[in-house]
């Protein structure tokens, strides 16, 4: 038993062990040095990928804003905060914080001068989406700041750090926070900013926590007097900041609890013939937290209304408020282009219904084959007949269109009854290719 545990046990260090291919500790320690400064080059190149990230926010393309992201050097005085504090080094921890908040002015900044020239100051759903952050956020931070850290600690480096960039998103938060400035939406800043300081803390941790577990050396220091002086230091500046955090994820998965609880309640108990919900909104502050819908269409009866309110502890809102506008009162807030939005998307449902009804209802054409497959081939036991697409990868123009008739015997077919059935099918379907597949 014990040469088994043994056994285990070295499997599992080798298997994920993180001294192999390490780089040189000292090598480390200048690289992640290196990338804390911001000035010449590093400024320049931030401050055009922020123009490019506000840009794609602008223009709702998702593909931009990780170009963006791909250029932007972010990382390093994050990075180089965790480092810090792991190896006791308080000349690298000012020096960090120094260049963190100088990236992050010099990104507000040029999105904010971006945002106050364009023309187009709508709010788009990828800038909306940095500005309330979620418990996927913070966990997104955390590992994509474990790989991040390990992928830097190695001889050999990867395209890690650059898929780290892109997963974190440390920069749309900043160019969200520099439109709310530029629009005087406060919020917009507030919720942008803590979704920067959310990101960049779990980095911070995650650099923190693998530069522990590969065991580097701390500073030394010239007299015990200072090395204590500077290790209390840096552990109060620590407790400042964990303490907020651990109160803000807390806040972000109650948050998020209550937003997965509350979107449920609605999709499952909100569907009425006459009766439309439009832009629900679930708000969850420091008071009550609350649903407020607009219903559009025959107004709701309050015994309908109460029945409603009474099924909420179901869905673990019994201490939620729900607000309900209709009839006048929702005239009063109807946004016309809330309610196109809502009603083009339930168009795009019946459209995607209809078609899946349609290819149904062309495959139900199909003839009944049980009986004249049982005779010609007694040993089947089931199959099934589909019109299919197949589609050619080298040539993205040409698809073909055949039957599939896929089936099961309780014998292997042999080939020659294989192709023989193929030929049938295709007379007695009337169909051009038929593809025969055996399970």
């Amino acid at each position: 038993m014990k040469r088994i545990l043994f056994a285990i046990r070295r499997f599992l260090s080798e298997r994920f062990t993180l001294t192999e291919d390490k780089a040189d500790e000292k090598e480390i320690i200048e690289s992640i040095k290196a990338e804390v400064q911001f000035k010449g080059t590093n400024v320049w190149t931030l401050i055009f990928a922020i123009f490019i990230a506000s840009i794609g926010l602008n223009m709702n393309s998702t593909a931009v804003v990780i170009g963006a992201m791909l250029i932007s050097p972010l990382m390093g005085p994050i990075m180089g905060v965790g480092l810090a504090i792991a190896i006791n080094d308080l000349d690298l921890l000012k020096k960090g914080a120094k260049n963190l908040l100088v990236a992050a002015t010099i990104s507000i900044t040029t999105s904010f001068l971006y945002f106050t020239i364009t023309p187009l100051h709508e709010a788009s759903s990828e800038l909306l989406a940095r500005t309330n952050p979620s418990i996927w956020d913070v966990f997104i931070a955390f590992l994509g700041g474990l790989a991040g850290i390990v992928a830097g600690t190695r001889k050999k480096k990867s395209n890690v750090i650059p898929g780290v960039a892109i997963a974190t998103a440390l920069m749309p938060p900043l160019c969200t926070a520099g439109f709310g400035l530029a629009t005087g939406k406060v919020f917009y800043f507030l919720g942008a900013l803590y979704l920067f300081f959310i990101n960049s803390l779990f980095i911070c941790l995650a650099t923190f926590l693998i530069v522990k577990r590969l065991r580097f050396h701390k500073v030394e220091f010239t007299t015990p007097e200072n090395e204590k002086r500077v290790s209390r230091l840096i552990f109060i500046l620590v407790i400042i900041t964990v303490i907020p955090s651990i109160y803000l994820a807390y806040r972000i998965v109650q948050r998020s609890i209550f937003e997965s609880n509350a979107k449920s309640f609605v999709r499952t108990e909100f569907h009425f013939a006459r009766t439309q919900v439009v832009a629900p909104e679930y708000v969850y502050d420091g008071g009550q937290p609350s649903i407020e819908l607009l219903l559009v269409g025959q107004p709701l009866p309050d015994t309908l209304v109460d029945t409603l309110r009474k099924k909420m502890p179901q869905y673990g809102l019994g201490k939620v408020k729900l607000v309900i506008h209709q009839g006048l009162d929702a005239k009063q807030k109807i946004d016309l282009s809330e309610i196109k939005a809502s009603v083009l998307e339930e168009v795009y449902a019946q459209q995607h219904i209809d078609t899946q009804i349609h290819t149904l209802q062309k495959n139900s054409e199909l003839p009944d084959l049980r009986e004249e497959l049982h005779a010609l081939y007694p040993t089947i036991t089931r199959y099934s007949l589909g019109r299919s697409v197949q589609v050619h990868v080298a040539d993205s123009v040409r698809n073909d269109t055949l039957m599939l008739f896929t089936a099961h015997f309780s014998r292997p077919l042999p080939v020659r009854d294989r192709n023989r059935l193929a030929i049938w099918l295709q007379q007695r379907i009337h169909a051009d290719t038929v593809r025969v597949i055996m399970e």
